[in-house]
């Protein structure tokens, strides 16, 4: 039989697992195929339920049960956080520092792997975020799924299959309050979120059928008509030193201390010249923007350039003091070639799929002294660290910050140079 035609799915095997892979599980082997399974920890060896096989060199699985366990293991805290619960945590079986561990370990092999790098493990620290106790308590923003009988929950993983859930142990208390209390529209998103004033904002988003009748591609969110239940629907924020008042809905950091921690790891990295000239490439609402602007200086230049119209226009009221900041709506490949050069630095805040090769060189060939790039995908990281070398610069510095604690995400910051 090909190893195409395999599908095992049901099936439970023991077996020994070894290195963190990039998404959250551990990579193990049986009869020639690779096992990415989930809830287990490297060197464990678990009986593992085959959850999803799609025929192929590998196949999906949960540790149902650990036969033998490492020393740092520990219960969840969430009672619906192991197999077949809510997808929305990795680790939560493993102590806080071993976590950490595994992030570094990830963010090390896709440098390795996809970057050309010669970095370990033993080369990332993933730091701490202030905020939160223990991995919990720091999540200010939550989107949750409405299942069929109206409740809110978060799917089960790579399902649609909500999981009723009152409260997380990830929110900050009173994030959530009131949400479980009452019914939605089935399939609709409730969008919860406590500002930096501690006020609660609560936006149900209810699907929107397209007007050619077709439904949304895979990968993207559908097309969604907000209803404010809480709140006001603008959340009050505070971040670089300066005040806020963004969109509810928007993307603002879900980790309470992370824009304050970035903010001034981007001041300290970039540090642009007065009157000089820089580039703030998917800025969202200009966070970044505002340290270059400061950086800047009024005889200086900031174009932050983001897709999002309800975006630029939160920061441009933001920024309102500093007229050297000018925000462009459009996509960056489309606004690269009328930003104005010779550019000083340049910050990079790009989607999960990173920056990419047009991108990547053109920001290259503009010549920058520095390039700041803020990465919540270390994959996307790898690759871009790879084309950018490819360019002419070199990564010179390189933090990391678990901002999803007990998931697999995290959150890197890096900065390259011409390289000499």
């Amino acid at each position: 039989m090909s190893v195409q035609a395999l599908d095992w799915t049901g099936r439970e095997l023991d077996l020994e697992l070894g290195a963190v892979g990039h998404g959250g599980f551990c990579v193990a082997r049986h009869e020639g195929r690779v096992v990415f399974v989930r809830h287990g920890l490297p060197g464990e060896r678990v009986r593992a339920a085959i959850t999803e096989d799609r025929g192929g060199s590998f196949c999906r699985a949960d540790a149902v049960e650990v036969l033998s366990a490492s020393a740092d293991r520990v219960v969840p805290p969430c009672p619906v956080a192991g197999p077949g619960g809510c997808g929305g945590c990795d680790f939560q079986h493993a102590r806080l520092p071993a976590q950490r561990r595994l992030k570094a370990e990830v963010v090390a092999e896709q440098l390795r792997r996809l970057g050309g790098l010669t970095t370990t493990a033993e080369d990332v620290v993933v730091e701490e975020l202030p905020g939160g106790a223990d991995g919990l308590g720091w999540r200010t923003r939550l989107r949750l799924a409405v299942g069929r009988d109206g409740r809110t929950g978060l799917h089960v993983h790579r399902s649609s299959t909500v999981i009723p859930l009152a409260d997380c142990p990830q929110a900050v208390p009173g994030t959530l309050d009131g949400v479980a209390d009452r019914t939605w529209s089935p399939g609709a998103e409730v969008a919860a979120v406590l500002d930096s004033t501690g006020a609660q904002h609560v936006v149900e988003l209810v699907p929107v059928a397209d007007t050619d009748g077709r439904r949304p591609r895979r990968g993207t969110r559908p097309r969604t008509r907000p209803r404010v239940v809480r709140g006001s629907g603008r959340a009050a924020q505070r971040a670089g030193g300066r005040d806020w008042e963004v969109l509810a809905t928007g993307f603002w950091q879900g980790h309470t201390g992370a824009a304050d921690v970035y903010a001034d790891v981007v001041r300290e990295w970039s540090a642009a010249p007065a009157g000089g000239t820089a580039w703030d490439l998917y800025g969202g609402v200009g966070l970044f923007a505002s340290v270059l602007g400061e950086q800047v200086g009024p005889d200086g230049t900031v174009v932050s350039v983001e897709s999002s119209k309800l975006a630029t226009a939160d920061g441009a009221a933001a920024l309102a003091d500093l007229p050297q900041v000018r925000f462009v709506v459009g996509t960056v490949e489309a606004e690269l070639a009328e930003l104005p050069r010779p550019v000083d630095v340049v910050v990079l805040d790009p989607p999960r799929n990173g920056a990419g090769r047009a991108v990547v060189e053109a920001v290259a060939g503009a010549g920058p002294a520095r390039v700041v790039y803020v990465a919540c995908d270390p994959a996307a990281l790898g690759r871009d660290v790879a084309l950018l070398a490819a360019a002419g610069y070199e990564l010179t510095g390189l933090r990391a910050f678990d901002a999803f604690p007990m998931t697999h995400h995290v959150e890197c910051i890096a900065l390259f140079t011409p390289a000499v």
